[in-house]
Formats: structure tokens, sequence, C-alpha cells
């Protein structure tokens, strides 16, 4: 198969094991959603589902985040790992989002990217599944298995996400990336992994 095919093939498949992906980090707006992705670097979606319904519960919006000191978030989201820098930023992202944009979260890149501790691939996350534009998050899975299924040779982040927007239609990048995080858990780890169970790299290394 040339990368076409392949793109098509994995495309397919992905879309007959996860037809449905439900975003993984429980939120209920923009604002929650964003927090909850800051938490997850380094951490997995799991603890950080453990941890944002008790930080919630004392602060779901920027008003009531900014009333908590940064010691009182630390303390909740520690078990996420990078406590001290993770709080801050929630802290200070909070305070930027009251007096920047009027205590709502931005829904373009530039602004987004400007907040403490959201970088490009949070910030892509926030667009895709909190607003619904067009963006394709490539987190350590979709690297990984972007690589191993030869849809790019890119060593870089920034060149995977270029190479897979490339191949793939713009209005499948919501849905795609979460199929391939999903399916990556589940069939192509990074440890552990079995060729003849993966069955996309069982076809692709035919």
């Amino acid at each position: 198969m040339n990368k076409k095919e392949r793109a098509s093939f994995v495309q397919k498949l992905l879309k007959e094991y996860f037809p449905d992906p439900k975003v993984p980090l429980l939120h209920k707006d923009p604002y929650t959603l964003l927090i909850a992705v800051l938490l997850s670097a380094r951490c997995t979606d799991a603890r950080v589902n453990q941890i944002t319904p008790k930080l919630f519960a004392k602060a779901s919006t920027p008003e009531e985040m900014i009333k908590l000191e940064i010691d009182e978030i630390y303390k909740i989201i520690k078990p996420c790992g990078l406590g001290p820098m993770k709080a801050k930023a929630i802290w200070t992202l909070s305070k930027q989002l009251l007096e920047n944009h009027h205590g709502k979260v931005p829904k373009n890149f530039t602004d987004l990217e400007k907040l403490p501790g959201v970088g490009h691939k949070t910030a892509s996350v926030v667009m895709t599944q909190a607003f619904q534009q067009p963006a394709f998050p490539v987190d350590t899975h979709i690297f990984r298995c972007a690589r191993k299924w030869k849809l790019s040779s890119g060593k870089t982040v920034k060149i995977v996400e270029k190479d897979l927007k490339k191949l793939f239609p713009k209005r499948s990048w919501h849905h795609l990336h979460l199929q391939m995080i999903y399916f990556a858990r589940t069939y192509c780890p990074a440890r552990g992994h079995k060729i003849d169970q993966c069955p996309i790299c069982k076809k692709i290394s035919d």
C-alpha cells in the first residue's frame, strides 16, 4: 500500500472499531475542558477524571477559581503531577480570561496559546472538542501510531500534525484524532504491543 491507501485503510478501520468516539475528559463547558486538558499533561485521562470533579465542586468558572488560593488548587490537583506549575497556570489563566476575554474561553488559536500553560496541542483539543473547529491535536499516542502506520516519518509533533492534515479530509479530523487515541490504547499500545493482535499493524506490515 502507498501512503494514501494506508490512510484510507486506517480511517475505514478506525471508523469500524470506534464509530462514535466520546471526549474522554469529563467537562461541562469550554472552561472546564480547558482546565481538564491542561491537567492531562503527563497524566492519564482516568486520573484527571478522578480529580476534576473535586476541583470543579469548588470552582468551575474563572470567577470561582481566582477566589481560591493557588496552594488550595495545588492540594487538589497534586495527584495529576506537575502540581505547582499547573496550579499557578490554572489560577493565572482564569484571571486572564476575566481581564481579557470577559471570562470566556477564546475561540481562536492565537488567544488560546497566549494563556499560561496552554500550548498548541491543548489549544487544538479545545478548538475541536469545545468549539467544533477544524484541528488535529497530536498527542503521544497519535504521534507514535502515525509513524508506526507509516502515515508520517516526521520527527516532531508539528511535522506529524501537518502530514496527517494533508492525508485526511478536514471534516474527519474531529472524530479521527479521538479514534486514533482509543485505538492506540486498546490495540496498539506503546508497551507489550503485538503486531498479530493489532488489526492495523498486522495489515500494514504484510
